[in-house]
């Protein structure tokens, strides 16, 4: 057979985009491939065998819709693309997760897809709960927590709490992580696939859990309510209260649920109940929610009949890897414990060797520092001795210039006697010359008052002279010549020797006045002369005393 035959007998593939809640992968199919053939190459890529709780959703014209498993997958209502993408996802939710959920693989999906509905707010989950969900999501993510790895930001970029409670609470990024690491803290020693259980084991207690919601009517023209289904059967709602519901009914307790164009008929067990009628906006609504009740009542009736060879088989495996996980688990523990213990021990002896390298370090320092010292000192005491002999010739240098200084301060204490001595001469002949200056002013004081005294009495007499002989010798002017025998011209003879000797007198007096006059100066001149020389004298004892520095 020729290579061209056996391209042409190759079958025709199509290309299909399978995105898992945290991967993506792409397969080829065959033309003639149903959706159950797609669907078991999926699980087998996955290694699942829990296959009866999923299932391949797409949306089309903005409704989303499960891959019909008997069907070919070309013949449904698929989007036109290629590649086709499918959302691998849990289709169908156990009720009890710790029972139902055999496989890791199972577990680990089922907790990716709640942890993101409660992000999404699909599922309502309290304050308080979201942040112990979300230490479990960190512990499941980081292990165990260790303060010297987790610092504090180390949460900055997972999304771990759904934005409602973010927003209902103003606190900050730092503040949401320290209150999910006080949680995570105390979940140490927690496996992954626990802390994934665990957080599965309280999200199925929250009234959104598992519910697939569709928006229903009592008649054709309004949608006022809500219905749901889930695990355990199916719930009417009202319209904006999605937790608790109107009317329920449980599995066990519907013989028949059929629908006819729009409508959908909910028949009881109970034939003398009423049956519940509603109507749904478009048929394919009503083809979905039929689905999801015949998928959901299967396993509701499954889990109460014995298990399958196969669910037992699973089962038991689960048990077996549960137990082998337990005892690697308490291995691991046990390992972690002594790898901690002989990591303490060796950070002991580290410890405790860098402390002896410490003070080995110390002691040589010590050691260095000691000799350093002593050198130190060496050069100390042989530079103290040379201070010594420095201070020796100083001090004899001193001593000389002690000497030299008492001498000069005893000749300055002389010289300053003697100028003190000569300035109270000076002070007293001051005083003398001061005293003597009004002595003999006071004297021309009174002799220019004696001597004008007599000038008056000496004009007074001449006036009267010159009115006496004007009275007796009327003619005396026109004779001058007269008898010497006339009485009257001997007293005026002797008038006029009177009034010469007065003359004479008074030229006598103004001389000697002139004379005392002329000695007074003279003597001031002598005394300005000889104070003079003792300032003169006392100035160059002030120099002296100055350029010595005893004076103050």
């Amino acid at each position: 057979m020729s290579i061209r035959g056996l391209k042409k007998k190759q079958p025709k593939t199509f290309k299909v985009k399978i995105i898992t809640v945290d991967a993506e992968m792409e397969f080829s199919c065959e033309m003639k491939w149903k959706g159950k053939d797609l669907f078991d190459l999926v699980c087998r890529a996955l290694g699942l065998r829990e296959t009866w709780f999923f299932g391949l959703q797409y949306t089309i014209k903005g409704m989303c819709t499960w891959l019909k498993m008997d069907k070919k997958v070309l013949d449904q209502e698929i989007p036109k693309e290629d590649p086709i993408s499918f959302h691998f996802l849990a289709k169908f939710y156990p009720e009890k997760v710790e029972e139902e959920l055999l496989q890791e693989i199972t577990q680990h999906l089922f907790f990716l897809q709640v942890k993101k509905q409660i992000l999404d707010e699909e599922i309502y989950c309290s304050p308080e709960a979201t942040v112990l969900l979300a230490s479990y999501a960190v512990q499941a993510k980081y292990g165990d927590y260790d303060p010297n790895f987790h610092e504090p930001g180390f949460l900055a970029h997972d999304e771990l709490l759904p934005k409602r409670v973010l927003r209902q609470y103003q606190l900050t990024a730092e503040m949401w992580e320290e209150k999910i690491t006080a949680w995570y803290a105390e979940h140490r020693g927690i496996a992954r696939d626990e802390a994934e259980m665990n957080y599965l084991k309280i999200a199925q207690d929250l009234e959104m859990y598992g519910v697939n919601y569709f928006p229903i009517a009592q008649n054709k023209n309004h949608t006022d309510l809500l219905l749901g289904v889930d695990a355990k059967g199916i719930h009417i709602y009202s319209i904006n209260n999605r937790f608790s519901p109107n009317k329920s009914f449980e599995w066990s307790a519907i013989r028949n649920i059929s629908y006819s164009e729009k409508e959908l008929t909910i028949k009881p067990l109970d034939k003398k109940a009423e049956v519940f009628k509603f109507f749904s906006s478009q048929l394919k609504v009503n083809k979905l929610i039929l689905q999801l009740c015949i998928g959901n009542h299967d396993l509701f009736m499954r889990r109460r009949k014995v298990d399958s060879i196969e669910i037992q088989q699973m089962k038991a495996q689960a048990r077996e890897e549960k137990a082998r996980k337990k005892m690697e688990n308490q291995r691991l523990a046990r390992e972690k414990q002594l790898r901690e213990e002989a990591e303490r021990a060796k950070e002991e002896l580290e410890r405790r060797l860098f402390q002896l390298e410490d003070e080995a370090r110390q002691a040589n320092e010590a050691l260095l520092r000691s000799q350093e010292a002593a050198e130190l000192l060496a050069e100390k005491a042989q530079i103290a001795e040379e201070e010594a002999k420095l201070l020796a010739q100083n001090a004899a240098e001193a001593e000389q210039e002690r000497q030299r200084l008492e001498i000069t301060a005893l000749k300055t204490k002389e010289e300053k006697r003697l100028m003190e001595q000569k300035m109270r001469e000076a002070e007293l002949i001051a005083v003398k010359l001061v005293k003597e200056s009004d002595r003999r002013a006071k004297e021309a004081e009174h002799l220019k008052q004696d001597l004008h005294e007599a000038r008056e009495a000496e004009r007074k007499a001449k006036q009267k002279l010159l009115d006496i002989t004007r009275l007796n010798y009327p003619h005396m002017v026109n004779y001058p010549q007269y008898s010497p025998t006339d009485t009257r011209d001997a007293n005026f003879d002797k008038g006029s020797i009177k009034l010469d000797l007065k003359d004479i007198d008074l030229k006598r007096l103004s001389f000697e006045i002139e004379r005392e006059r002329l000695d007074y100066l003279e003597k001031s001149r002598k005394f300005e002369d000889r104070l003079k020389e003792l300032k003169s004298e006392i100035h160059a004892l002030k120099l002296e005393e100055k350029q010595s520095g005893l004076y103050s």
